[in-house]
């Protein structure tokens, strides 16, 4: 037992260094330059900018338990907290702001309790390696992998009906699952290290505000420069953030840069209200409405009518491109998918949501709803008494809020009907393109219990086997955590380089199967 105890205060111990060093080096940084600020030209919305939540006085302290034991919640009033007083970089994600910062002084700030101490082995702050952006032919410079197949290591779980064809894609698939020492050990511990303290790659974008059927706008964030050194048929590749996310979220500026640097034109899907995006009628967006997403893929392939367009979608973002993928699979001019922590089952999700630590997740994404709504409730003034504005302005929870506006806004009955309809676990099984989904094993927020394992891999006889999905759940990474692999702890996710592997095999593929049509149109004139 001494031993135990030990081990959990050097555990917090490594945080609180981590902690303090990381703020301090973000603060240094934001004072000496504004490179972590994206240069945004929105000719609809007026007012971009924000401003950091500052910290309450009202302060929640966490304590730091096993694996599989939730961090318990100590209202102490009467302690203060070590980084109680550190400011919040004004890139930090909406997990992240909405931890430890919020508008109302009575809404809790997360702390964590934890005493000194200065481990060695933190010292050296990973970054990802930088990548050589290139203008020419992406097919041209890409490292098309082996045909030959690896085979997954016995700690990643690998399934579905398009792993015959996928597999070439991954390198790296053979090594095993490695989490970051002490962060790695905890999900909840990954999930919000990863939040709070994952660099956030400096991008200069532009914006374009899209205007849907119905008058409402969506923000698309193209990386400035692109149409000068991209040629018109370089692929396109649609960013989808999760729940409140947008553009200047860490994870999202990763998979951004790193597909730029290979040649990739890419744009990030803002959706209503969320990165800053005017918001023009009152309604906003929820996991079941497709409109925004139909329009947005429309525009940019009728923008860039000879590249192949593909998307990654995170969380609530995943959730949505599937059910795209799946609900208009006869009809999707999308080239392949990727989306990671995927909740696919929403019923579960909000049923884990409730329970234990989980509370504090969902805390804090209300209060990011609570924000948003706040700052554009004179729409709402006249909406019929069905809605429950009071309720959604005040809202402690995620179901609270999709009872009192969401569920409304879309047409359904119940939250509990609105979390089924939504679920992408129901339309997985119809996707006609190749989809690749990754899952971590002990995500609180994307419950492991909700994968719909079955409809991936249609391995019965009795059904008709899709081709197209490919499953890899790893057995930690938290939600949107992943902190392993060569960019850990601070550096991209252990998921970056598998997702962007996937995508340019998809590219190669095509683009041999583009090269060959053409050979055999060519001969075919030939012969007459």
């Amino acid at each position: 037992e001494q031993c135990n105890l030990i081990v959990r205060k050097q555990k917090c111990n490594l945080l609180k260094f981590l902690i303090t060093s990381k703020y301090i080096f973000l603060e240094e940084k934001e004072k000496k330059s504004n490179q972590y600020q994206s240069t945004v030209d929105d000719i609809s919305d007026r007012n971009l900018g924000t401003t950091p939540a500052g910290p309450s006085s009202d302060q929640t302290a966490i304590q730091i338990q096993d694996d599989d034991m939730f961090m318990t919640l100590n209202n102490n009033h009467s302690r203060s907290s070590p980084i109680s007083n550190i400011p919040i970089p004004s890139h930090s994600p909406p997990m992240a702001r909405a931890f430890l910062g919020s508008t109302s002084s009575s809404s809790p700030l997360i702390a964590l309790r934890i005493s000194s101490f200065t481990p060695s082995f933190f010292l050296t702050n990973q970054r990802p390696r930088s990548l050589r952006p290139t203008t020419g032919s992406v097919v041209a410079m890409a490292e098309v992998p082996s045909e030959k197949r690896i085979k997954p290591h016995p700690s990643l779980e690998v399934i579905g009906g398009g792993c015959d064809q996928f597999l070439p894609a991954f390198k790296d698939l053979d090594l095993p699952y490695k989490p970051f020492p002490v962060i790695g050990s905890n999900r909840h511990l990954e999930t919000i290290f990863a939040s709070f303290f994952r660099t956030c790659p400096s991008v200069n974008l532009h914006r374009e505000c899209l205007r849907a059927a119905d008058n409402g706008t969506v923000a698309l964030d193209w990386v400035t420069g692109d149409d000068l050194r991209l040629p018109l048929d370089s692929p396109v590749l649609i960013l989808l953030p999760g729940l409140t996310g947008g553009s200047q979220d860490s994870y999202v500026r990763h998979m951004l840069v790193r597909a730029r640097d290979r040649g990739w034109r890419v744009v990030v899907f803002n959706s209503r209200g969320c990165g800053n995006s005017p918001v023009t009628t009152p309604q906003f967006y929820s996991a079941s409405f497709l409109g925004d997403m139909r329009e947005v893929v429309a525009h940019v392939t009728k923008r860039y009518p000879k590249a192949n367009v593909y998307a990654v979608g995170w969380s609530l973002g995943g959730n949505i491109l599937v059910n795209y993928l799946g609900q208009d699979s006869l009809t999707c001019p999308l080239s392949g998918a990727v989306s990671l922590c995927n909740p696919f089952d929403l019923i579960v999700a909000d049923e884990d949501f409730r329970k234990g630590f989980n509370n504090v997740y969902d805390k804090s994404l209300a209060r990011a709803l609570r924000k948003i709504f706040n700052k554009h409730a004179a729409l709402f003034t006249d909406m019929p008494s069905e809605f429950n504005i009071r309720l959604a302005a005040k809202a402690r929870t995620v179901r609270d809020y999709d009872d009192a506006l969401t569920r409304v806004s879309f047409g359904f009955n119940t939250v509990d009907e609105y979390y089924s309809k939504s679920s992408s676990s129901k339309f997985i099984k119809d996707v006609k393109i190749p989809l690749l989904c990754i899952q971590a094993a002990n995500d609180p927020i994307a419950p492991n219990r909700g994968i719909p394992r079955e409809d991936i891999k249609n391995l019965t006889k009795d059904s008709n086997e899709n081709p197209n999905c490919m499953l890899i759940v790893t057995p930690r990474g938290g939600h949107l955590g992943w902190v392993a692999g060569p960019g850990a702890p601070l550096g991209f996710p252990w998921t970056d380089p598998f997702v962007i592997d996937f995508l340019m095999y998809l590219e190669n593929q095509k683009s041999k199967a583009s090269a060959s049509s053409t050979d055999l149109t060519t001969a075919e004139r030939s012969l007459f």
